[in-house]
């Protein structure tokens, strides 16, 4: 509903009412749990018994804004959130780190090319997407930064390592407390996935992503796994078609690129 269709709405405006419950008497009746607005009382929204609605809230808001915003597709970035920039690699926790700061560059001028493109479609199509914290995400949004384009960050309350880089479009810098919500805005709109090396969340994304195109539960799209030497060390994917767990033309399901120029191409010749 758009603002204008608020205004003339017959029915009295819900902020309204929230804002007169702060100019009501302070009495004991008033003061009490139970006087509260529903929707407005934060005790009562994180009952139990209120988790249904929390999901379909956590649904609602980014799609609604993202509507709005009027962004029809979106290339999807995971990857380390400890992976350092190359000018903090020095300071790196391990030897490996400090040299996969690499695939940093590689992310941020992958970002930068193509939200160039995505700035073509005026911002609607192309639009980077990370799950907008440190690391690999905070190169995929530098780079959408660097291009002058908008970008998506999809940040979730975690104990640790997660707030949003400074390079999230912040209209567009979403948070959740659903790890299932938040998978389903990365792959809604996606129109590419781009995996970077990365821990647990990376691998987990990307098998979740590589089982809903396998089951054909989500339609075929670019999937650019960045870095040979990484992935073919870390997941031994012919012994998943060799052993019969997978099928052998599971393994064309996605690509393995080294740089932002070969996953582009790769983007432009998929069919």
């Amino acid at each position: 509903m758009s603002k204008d269709d608020t205004r003339s709405h017959p029915f009295r405006d819900s902020q309204q009412d929230i804002a007169a419950t702060h100019r009501i008497p302070d009495t004991a009746q008033t003061r009490a749990p139970a006087y509260r607005l529903a929707f407005a009382d934060p005790d009562f929204m994180t009952r139990e018994e209120l988790r249904p609605v929390r999901l379909q809230l956590e649904l609602l808001k980014p799609q609604m804004v993202m509507d709005e915003r009027g962004i029809a597709s979106t290339v999807v970035l995971f990857g380390g959130a400890r992976i350092p920039s190359p000018e903090r690699a020095e300071a790196a926790r391990t030897p490996v780190l400090s040299a996969l700061s690499r695939y940093y560059d590689e992310a941020r001028r992958f970002a930068q090319a193509i939200t160039e493109r995505s700035m073509e479609t005026y911002g609607h199509d192309w639009v980077v997407c990370t799950g907008g914290g440190p690391g690999v995400m905070e190169a995929g949004n530098r780079g959408a930064s660097d291009a002058g384009g908008q970008s998506i960050g999809l940040n979730i309350v975690l104990p640790h390592e997660q707030a949003p880089n400074a390079y999230v479009t912040p209209d567009l810098s979403f948070n959740f407390h659903y790890f299932a919500i938040r998978k389903m805005h990365f792959l809604m709109r996606a129109r590419a996935v781009c995996v970077f090396p990365g821990g647990f969340g990376t691998l987990d994304e990307m098998f979740e992503s590589l089982t809903l195109i396998q089951t054909g539960r989500m339609k075929r799209v670019p999937f650019l796994l960045f870095g040979r030497d990484w992935w073919e060390r870390v997941i031994n994917w012919n012994q998943l078609a060799e052993s019969g767990v997978i099928s052998p033309e599971d393994l064309n399901l996605f690509q393995i690129v080294e740089t932002a120029e070969e996953a582009l191409q790769a983007i432009d010749s998929f069919v």
